[in-house]
């Protein structure tokens, strides 16, 4: 295994070098992207099994990522986000591995910001760390129509899982093995997914925290989220979450910790 990259903080570094790690990256028509990525990580920590899920893409994604080392997972058709995510937690589980991260294979994600997700699972207060993009770091903007919605799935899922939250929709994630368990058996699928999982693993008794991180631009290419959709997806979140408020549970994990 290799030895932490100085980038971590001391407290990280030095439990992370025993930890086997995943970085799962959903990807659908990111070849302009996806190499860039890739290094980063690598750059910020070449410990990290780097896995791309491609989601039945059309263009050069997965040849591209496998160039630059990254295992690929092929899905035949497109299974929309939640699937492809499902797939890589399915994959870190099923492979051993300690900690995942779910990063964006479009580049808005920030490689250095690692840490901050990564240190409240590697000491254990947490089962699932949240990046927030609007906890009081940085000057990420979302647009108008997004940002009003991102609010509204904030306090919902708030009141929801009894905590304060700032951005369950934010895919900048890291999971420990009772995380793992969870996703692999069941994630929502569809855009927004983010926030039935939010609601997800807290019914399922893991520990959620949310830390304040810097996100950037897409590195290429537009987001598939239109105004339409992004209303469409909203009002069936909403459901969604209402629905799962009534739903038991199937994946327990407090025999695990």
């Amino acid at each position: 295994m290799a030895s932490a990259p100085a980038t971590f903080a001391p407290a990280v570094g030095d439990r992370i070098q025993g930890l086997k790690r995943a970085a799962i990256l959903p990807a659908l028509n990111e070849e302009t992207s996806i190499g860039r990525v890739i290094e980063e990580i690598r750059a910020y920590d070449p410990g990290f099994e780097i896995v791309v899920v491609d989601d039945g893409s059309t263009d050069a994604t997965a040849a591209v990522a496998a160039e630059h080392g990254a295992r690929v997972l092929r899905l035949p058709f497109n299974l929309g986000i939640g699937g492809a995510v499902q797939t890589g937690y399915r994959y870190a589980l099923e492979h051993d591995f300690d900690v995942a991260v779910q990063i964006d294979g479009d580049g808005q994600h920030d490689p250095m910001e690692l840490p901050k997700i990564l240190a409240p699972v590697v000491a254990d207060e947490a089962d699932v760390v949240i990046g927030s993009r609007f906890a009081g770091l940085g000057s990420y903007r979302a647009p108008r129509v997004h940002r009003l919605g991102m609010r509204v799935f904030a306090r919902l899922v708030s009141l929801v899982v009894g905590q304060p939250l700032t951005d369950t929709s934010s895919a900048f994630r890291a999971v420990n093995r009772r995380g793992l368990r969870v996703f692999s058996a069941d994630y929502p699928h569809g855009y927004l997914e983010t926030v039935e999982a939010t609601v997800l693993a807290a019914k399922s008794g893991l520990r959620l925290k949310e830390v304040p991180v810097s996100m950037r631009g897409r590195a290429a290419g537009e987001s598939s989220l239109t105004l339409g959709r992004s209303l469409f997806y909203a009002a069936k979140v909403l459901v969604a979450v209402f629905v799962g408020l009534f739903r038991g549970s199937r994946i327990h994990v407090e025999e695990e910790r």
